[in-house]
């Protein structure tokens, strides 16, 4: 699979911008922060996984006093080109085709355009709230499991519907508005115990080549735990039944697997606490080579590695590890220096020229 040729029209600061990466090697992105290198794989990423890796709105993503964003892109996959292309809007609903047919889940994009994200915000996913933890986990979910991406959708609606009719009760469930709540309650039970089963498992599979890419990256053999956290114990339906009091009274839902986490550690300690910023940034990059090399292992072919300007923030020995342990294939780096010592580029490119279709 190879990114051929991506297409931006009132995407952020671009009105216009066409762009070729190199198929099979490191394409490096080099400009001044502020320029818009970051927004060319932030635009790709959005193609493979429906949102921005930046937790921006699309909104956000429009161009100012523009009304519509476009994204398109061409890739070419065991000989075949596929056409993927995102509309982002203010006031219709945004849309994703890929051959022009409507992508309804995230197996559709994972599919399509596979990509994996490396960039300095990563460290969120060890320190910051449990949802970007749980992103990783999905995004990871819909590139290995055919069932993954039609479940995430189905949980993402029950939840949407449940909390809908939480909020329309304003506290006061009578008996109407109580048996709709079952047929939710139903149904979320059904698909939140699956959808914790399906990531409790994936945790299980990456906790040793995580621990073991933290080593490697960090010149450090403190021991890396990783364990899936539930919202709740035993089935899912009994403790929905539990929480339903506090649920009406609150208007929201509060357990089920929109509140669960992953538990992360070093040598014992809580990572998200207690453990130094260099030391979280490793794990974090542990975490998205252990999914890149597992997601390459299933399919059977490297999704695509979006890098971005990840090496500022390493110090000389983390780069030169990373470096080593980066696998084969294409990727795309963004960089307002000049790229690491040990990097093999196939192309250099100067973000300046894609303004305007340049």
């Amino acid at each position: 699979m190879g990114l051929a040729a991506l297409e931006l029209i009132d995407f952020r600061t671009f009105a216009t911008a066409r762009f070729a990466p190199d198929p099979e090697g490191t394409t490096v992105l080099l400009a001044p922060n502020g320029t818009g290198k970051t927004s060319v794989l932030e635009a790709v990423g959005y193609l493979g996984t429906g949102r921005s890796f930046r937790g921006a709105t699309r909104e956000t993503m429009i161009r100012n006093g523009a009304e519509d964003a476009y994204v398109r892109a061409t890739v070419r996959t065991d000989g075949a080109e596929v056409l993927i292309e995102a509309q982002l809007s203010r006031a219709a609903r945004s849309r994703i085709q890929v051959n022009r047919q409507p992508a309804r889940t995230r197996r559709d994009l994972a599919d399509a355009v596979a990509v994996t994200t490396f960039a300095p915000e990563d460290v969120s996913l060890v320190r910051g709230a449990p949802g970007g933890r749980r992103d990783v986990l999905d995004d990871a979910l819909a590139l290995l499991d055919v069932r993954a991406g039609a479940l995430l959708e189905d949980v993402a609606r029950v939840l949407r519907q449940r909390g809908a009719l939480l909020r329309q009760v304003r506290g006061r469930l009578d008996a109407a508005a109580s048996s709709t709540l079952d047929v939710w309650d139903e149904r979320l039970a059904e698909l939140g115990d699956e959808l914790a089963a399906r990531r409790a498992g994936l945790v299980d599979e990456l906790a040793p080549p995580v621990g073991e890419l933290y080593r490697r990256l960090s010149a450090d053999d403190a021991p890396v735990g990783a364990t899936y956290a539930g919202s709740w114990t035993g089935p899912l339906a009994e403790a929905l039944a539990v929480a339903r009091p506090d649920d009406v009274r609150r208007g929201v839902s509060t357990v089920g697997p929109h509140r669960d986490d992953v538990a992360l550690s070093i040598s014992g300690r809580d990572a998200r606490t207690q453990a130094s910023q260099g030391e979280q940034r490793s794990l974090a990059l542990a975490i998205r080579i252990a999914v890149h090399h597992l997601v390459t292992e299933s399919r059977r072919r490297p999704p695509l590695l979006l890098l971005d300007d990840v090496f500022s923030e390493l110090d000389a020995g983390r780069a030169q590890r990373l470096l080593e342990l980066l696998p084969p294939g294409q990727a795309i780096l963004t960089t307002a220096v000049a790229p690491p010592e040990g990097l093999v580029a196939a192309d250099i490119v100067d973000v300046g020229t894609l303004h305007d279709g340049a």
